[in-house]
């Protein structure tokens, strides 16, 4: 049996409870040694053998530790990583990486330099309903792409002042959250686009950051667009493609995160199924013969991101999240904010 990797969660606030904690105590291959909680002990219900430390340089000093998690508010990753770096330790960090992508560059150049591992926790890449959309671009049921429609829409009217979220300016607020997410399933799906067209808005009452973004991405022959707004009571579909043989539309998101915050651990046959009342609808013609059915969802998985971080680490596999591909999605999200502030369509090399 392969020899367990040590790893540190650098605070366990909600993507530590819901996301990195679950997953890595299902994952054989990973042992949880060190914990940043500063004046709670609630990983000890996850990990009551783990260590819970004060500091963020006694996980560094830890000579067992190989991997740290920095899954920390996204103004600290830069400094954070740089000293893992230094420290020999490999790291996962939470979406998005920096707030630059000119820092990520500088980050790539001194993990490669150091042969250590740097990527980042894209989880959404593993959703049921992302994949199932992926299959279907790749067998062309649509036919030729006209439109890609995407939808990451929540309710929530109030603000939460106590959440860092909720404060900060450009690089901050849902662009840099769920935009994170989104434009990667895009970039996974078509690459770089040509060109961005982006409205960042303020739509919640007394909010200081974006909670709505409309942005329209070109890519020759088609579009991608996405939306998100935290004051959707009624959403639409998650995704639309409509080609030049069809459309497809597929409504609600996947399990998976509601599941891990009801205290579900990320096990058994039935983890990551979609309801068939969410399952997507294809409509289409072709050789004059008309189709309407429904598209059952493809299982989503986040346990695969871990396996594959345990891979990378014991067997030399490539990474699920490149940092090359990290990198070009915080270019189009500059590229948005560019354009929203500028009042114009961004053209990208």
């Amino acid at each position: 049996m392969e020899k367990k990797i040590k790893t540190a969660l650098a605070s366990y606030g909600m993507s530590g409870q819901v996301f990195h904690g679950p997953l890595l105590k299902v994952n054989p291959q990973f042992e949880v040694v060190n914990i940043l909680e500063r004046s709670k002990t609630n990983s000890r219900i996850l990990f009551p053998d783990a260590a819970i430390v004060k500091s963020y340089s006694e996980i560094l000093k830890n000579k067992d530790i190989e991997l740290v998690v920095v899954n920390t508010p996204d103004e600290l990753h830069y400094d954070m990583i740089i000293e893992a770096l230094n420290a020999g330790k490999h790291v996962v960090a939470e979406k998005p990486v920096t707030q630059k992508w000119s820092q990520a560059e500088e980050l790539r150049d001194m993990a490669e330099k150091k042969g250590l591992l740097l990527t980042v926790f894209q989880n959404r890449r593993l959703d049921g309903d992302f994949l199932t959309v992926k299959k279907l671009l790749e067998q062309g049921v649509v036919g030729r792409l006209v439109e890609f429609e995407s939808h990451y829409d929540r309710y929530r009217n109030f603000i939460d002042v106590d959440s860092w979220k909720e404060h900060g300016g450009d690089y901050s607020g849902v662009l840099y959250n769920l935009g994170s997410h989104m434009v990667d399933q895009v970039y996974v799906l078509f690459g770089m686009p040509q060109a961005v067209t982006a409205h960042l808005k303020v739509v919640r009452q007394g909010g200081k950051v974006n909670d709505y973004y409309d942005m329209r991405f070109e890519y020759g022959n088609f579009a991608a667009i996405l939306k998100c707004s935290y004051l959707v009571k009624e959403p639409g579909p998650r995704y639309s493609l409509h080609g030049d043989q069809g459309s497809f539309h597929k409504w609600g998101i996947d399990p998976q995160e509601v599941m891990m915050k009801n205290g579900h651990l990320p096990v058994g046959t039935s983890w990551g199924i979609d309801s068939k009342s969410n399952w997507g609808q294809l409509t289409y013609e072709k050789e004059g013969l008309g189709y309407t059915g429904k598209v059952e969802t493809m299982a989503g998985n986040y346990n695969l991101y871990y396996n594959n971080i345990s891979k990378v680490l014991r067997r030399g596999e490539e990474p699920l999240v490149k940092l090359n591909e990290v990198i070009s999605v915080l270019k189009i999200l500059e590229a948005c904010i560019d354009s929203n502030n500028q009042k114009r369509t961004v053209y990208l090399d």
